[in-house]
């Protein structure tokens, strides 16, 4: 099969890639289509390190074609969406409902084999257990999620990462109450995620953050009651203008440290920060100890929405089908495998909410 392959950070590489015969809870599936996230942007540029090569891509949706003696989730033929959080279902995190942060997920993917290879037999990795950006892909039936086959395909990928996270957090990472202001930094893909789901949630100001006017006019089309560029200005100033003491929740979707300093600066007394884009670990961020003390604000974060995604993904869905959930719009770039590195140069100079790589017809 042809897979992208990122040989060394800079670009992804187009290769010939063996790919192995599933293991007993494992599935094949046909990739069909799969977004591109800052997350694999991260990897790419090297903000972020990983063994390589490696295959990247992980919000991904395709059928499956092969599964392993022992799966019984899915079936031959059926649509599914993949999740990085694979989950084992038996550790204290799962069993408390915390299916994000199960304590076996690293055990989970190791097999007695590469899943990938090259030609001349030198091991491949796959992003998370995934590597979507392949024609097909091998991954543990804990980490897929059957899907109604009326959905398309180049929508239904986004659930399995962007959307699940960002509305995640708005509802699972935290609950937000009717009328809450809610401010989201950052409009790209998460962040849009973020302003759905707030809205959903009943939020009444959803204040959304950023830099280019374009994502800000979206933002307002998917639900947020004001916007601020931040380019132009005083993002703390414009925010206790509109809300007096600081917003209720506060959700970062760029992953920054100056933006998480600054979420957490916008929160009101008592009010919550949560963190949903990865920040190097050399970027500590720096928190006054008064605010949290005097002023009881919190920071967290948010793995993928803290998802419980085999239920979370039918729902979503099910929300998108009933016009509530906005998934075309968020597409503003479609691309064959041949063209990913248009689209990550896309993504990296912020022109895009979501690209979607389409693999494969369903």
């Amino acid at each position: 099969m042809r897979a992208a392959v990122l040989v060394e950070p800079g670009r992804l590489d187009l290769q010939d890639v063996v790919l192995d015969e599933p293991g007993p809870r494992e599935v094949e599936i046909r990739t069909a289509a799969v977004g591109l996230c800052h997350s694999d942007l991260h990897y790419i540029d090297g903000t972020f390190s990983t063994s390589l090569p490696e295959i990247l891509g992980h919000e991904a949706a395709g059928v499956v074609t092969r599964v392993g003696s022992e799966v019984e989730s899915v079936r031959i033929g059926d649509h599914v969406v993949t999740c990085l959080t694979i989950f084992c279902g038996h550790c204290r995190y799962c069993t408390d409902g915390h299916l994000s942060i199960c304590a076996n997920r690293s055990a989970l993917r190791k097999r007695p084999r590469p899943v990938a290879t090259t030609p001349d037999g030198t091991a491949i990795g796959t992003m998370s257990g995934i590597g979507g950006f392949a024609e097909r892909m091998v991954v543990h039936e804990n980490g897929v999620v059957a899907v109604p086959a009326g959905v398309p395909l180049d929508r239904a990928c986004l659930v399995g990462c962007s959307v699940l996270t960002g509305v995640g957090a708005t509802t699972r990472s935290v609950r937000i109450p009717l009328g809450a202001d809610v401010l989201v930094v950052g409009c790209g893909g998460v962040g849009m995620a973020a302003v759905q789901g707030a809205r959903l949630g009943g939020a009444g100001r959803v204040i959304a953050v950023d830099i280019s006017p374009a994502k800000l006019d979206a933002a307002k089309e998917f639900g947020a009651t004001h916007v601020i560029n931040a380019a132009h200005q005083d993002v703390l100033q414009a925010v206790r203008e509109l809300t007096g003491a600081g917003v209720d929740f506060a959700f970062e979707a760029i992953g920054r440290r100056e933006t998480v300093e600054q979420a957490v600066a916008c929160l009101g007394p008592g009010g919550t920060a949560t963190v949903l884009g990865m920040i190097p670990d050399d970027q500590p961020v720096r928190i006054p100890a008064t605010d949290l003390l005097f002023n009881e604000k919190k920071l967290q974060g948010s793995f993928i929405g803290s998802n419980q995604f085999r239920t979370d993904v039918p729902r979503l869905l099910e929300l998108y089908a009933q016009g509530r959930l906005k998934l075309d719009e968020m597409i503003s770039m479609r691309l064959p495998m041949d063209h990913i590195n248009e689209g990550f140069d896309a993504l990296r100079r912020g022109e895009v909410t979501r690209a979607v790589v389409e693999v494969s017809q369903a």
